[in-house]
């Protein structure tokens, strides 16, 4: 209570409401795999590894790749890069907030592992600086042109300096190119590392100081001085190009070279390369110029060494925990999403394609598993390609979770890299149904909500679905948990299932699972506020106002059952909910029902005779 202590006016703040609960979001959703670029925990690598939040595929393809093979586990092999076709399919079918989780695995054996880090090393001043990719992965392979950008002249003679000849726009540690006589070089002509000053500046009174050979110099009036810096364009193995301008050599400068293309530089995480360059172990006259020399000389190479591991295990993809002693080691694979509170929806794209079905089984059994922990998201779970109805069924008989769902079959596409030949066939993928899926989840989520069971939605991007499943196949299907993807005449391609893949009828839809997962998140968020207040009827009041505030809202948007609210939900905190016990040991309890709306997955419609003078 607020203390008195002299006479006086006091204004207090009080609450007469309840607490509000914000509904989580319900469609964001993360998938772990292998993509040929992006952000993966490596030894010595960059320190910002955590997965990546996407909002289109225009992003996705900027920070991990294109669609392009990958080339694993040896550069003569090709594999489909499942992640990129799934993130394309996810924001195709109305998806819009994916995190992914790069996994990549290294080649060779421990200790001598081969993470595929493409360097292109340039000898400067008896050291080197190495253009290094900064990640593992072919896509590494770019290539590096630096172009030398001058200024016109920018000489004047500075009265304020007794007529000394100084550079306008020069700064502590330019460089700038001083031309006596002959042809001057224009735009990215060759550096003459003769020609080349460094700008210091007097301590006294502020003029510039040319440096040259470890000594200074004063040019003449009649000298032209043209300022330098450097233009980088990084050329990536997809034709795209990022350029870097108005760089410089020296780490006095703001723009300093290896300032801004660093391992770890904050101003672009999605940079493709680096430049490994310690000024520190340089020897040596000039080697600020000496660098910018050797960086133009070196243009229009390419880095070599980067390649793209080996196809990932199911350990691989279930990744390991953060290392609580040691805060450069990053959880991995599915740990990693399992870090981010905000994922509601996970998956493994290539957890169908591993090559042997007992590796697919443990890819799949640690993505349930990974759902179940954490308990607030649900897994969209693929089958091994190709698969038979009795394989499918067989597949399926594996697990028993209501924190997952199966879809069957695989879904054909055309191949969007390939511009066949006139008159030959167009390249024809086949692609798991995850990445289809979860966007149709997010999309039914965003337009209707959480309760609407993402069944009856249209499947976008495709051409067919790998096999065709009629209705007496689904009659197989359905009843053991096995979500169809159909074709019907007329109504196109459609997911036609909306069932988990539990055992308890109690959680047989999707809707169902999905529902209660957004009200306990909702709630849980909504409501640390009352740990540690008082345990009394006052805080058990508020809690259930808060609640039921929340739950009204839920039935007026059509995610309860009743016709009144008193049927869709009831809420109880009280002392039929606690006992003295729960109370002497800190205990608070509230009891909630909810009724969920079911999907209407049999519409049935009876049909009789009835005459015209039959009494109704």
């Amino acid at each position: 209570m607020p203390e008195y202590l002299a006479p006086g006016v006091y204004v207090e703040e009080v609450s007469f409401r309840s607490k509000s609960i914000e509904g989580v979001p319900t469609s964001t959703t993360g998938f772990a795999g292998m993509t040929r670029f992006g952000p993966v925990h490596y030894p010595d690598g960059p320190t910002t590894t955590e997965p990546r939040l996407i909002t289109s595929f225009t992003e996705f393809e900027s920070v991990y790749g294109g669609l392009e093979a990958l080339h694993a586990p040896t550069e003569a092999d090709e594999r489909l890069s499942y992640v990129a076709h799934a993130a394309r399919a996810f924001f195709m079918n109305g998806g819009t907030r994916l995190y992914i989780s790069r996994v990549f695995a290294p080649r060779g054996v421990d200790p001598n592992f081969d993470y595929g880090i493409a360097t292109l090393p340039i000898a400067v001043s008896g050291t080197t600086a190495t253009w290094t990719a900064r990640w593992p992965g072919e896509m590494g392979n770019a290539w590096i042109k630096v172009e030398v950008v001058r200024s016109k002249n920018a000489a004047y003679q500075a009265s304020e300096f007794g007529n000394k000849v100084q550079v306008n726009g020069a700064k502590l540690g330019s460089i700038v190119e001083v031309i006596t006589g002959g042809t001057v070089p224009d735009g990215n002509d060759p550096l003459t590392l003769a020609n080349l000053a460094q700008i210091s500046i007097d301590a006294t009174d502020g003029h510039q100081i040319f440096n040259r050979g470890g000594g200074t110099f004063l040019p003449n009036s009649t000298d032209i001085i043209q300022n330098l810096t450097l233009k980088v364009t990084v050329t990536t193995d997809d034709q795209r190009n990022k350029a870097y301008d108005s760089l410089e050599t020296s780490d006095d400068t703001k723009r300093y070279i290896g300032k801004i293309l660093q391992a770890n530089n904050p101003e672009d995480e999605n940079a493709v390369v680096y430049l490994d360059w310690d000024v520190t172990k340089a020897v040596g006259n000039d080697i600020d110029a000496n660098l910018m020399v050797a960086l133009q000389a070196n243009s229009g190479s390419r880095l070599s060494g980067g390649h793209d591991g080996v196809v990932a295990s199911a350990a691989d993809l279930a990744g390991e925990d953060a290392d609580p002693d040691d805060p450069l080691i990053k959880a991995t694979g599915l740990a990693a999403l399992g870090e981010i509170d905000d994922i509601a929806i996970v998956a493994l794209p290539d957890a169908g394609a591993l090559g042997d079905l007992d590796e697919s089984h443990t890819a799949v059994d640690s993505l349930i598993t990974h759902a179940e922990t954490l308990r607030y998201r649900i897994a969209v779970v693929d089958a091994p390609p190709g698969s038979s109805m009795t394989q499918i069924r067989n597949f399926r008989g594996q697990f028993d979770s209501s924190y997952a769902a199966l879809y069957h079959p695989w879904i054909e596409i055309l191949d969007p890299t390939e511009r066949p030949a006139q008159g030959a066939p167009p390249q024809r993928l086949v692609l798991p149904p995850s990445g289809f899926v979860t966007g149709i989840y997010a999309r039914t989520d965003i337009r209707r909500g959480v309760f609407k069971a993402p069944a009856n939605e249209i499947v976008r991007g495709l051409t067919k679905f790998e096999a065709n499943i009629n209705k007496p196949r689904q009659d197989v299907l359905n009843p053991e948990g096995i979500n169809a993807l159909r074709f019907f005449e007329g109504r196109g391609n459609r997911v036609w299932g909306a069932r988990t893949m539990s055992s308890d009828p109690e959680w047989k839809y999707v809707n169902v699972r999905r529902l209660f997962i957004f009200l306990e998140h909702s709630i849980d968020k909504g409501t640390q506020w009352a740990v540690f207040e008082p345990n009394n009827e006052r805080l058990w009041a508020n809690i259930r106002s808060t609640i039921e505030d929340f739950l009204l809202v839920q039935w007026k948007s059509g995610a309860l059952l009743g016709s009144k609210p008193e049927e869709a939900f009831f809420v109880r905190c009280d002392r039929t909910t606690m006992t003295q016990n729960d109370l002497d040991n800190g205990r608070l309890i509230c009891l909630i029902g909810v009724a969920p709306t079911y999907p209407a997955e049999f519409v049935i419609f009876r049909i009789g005779q009835w005459t015209a003078d039959s009494q109704s």
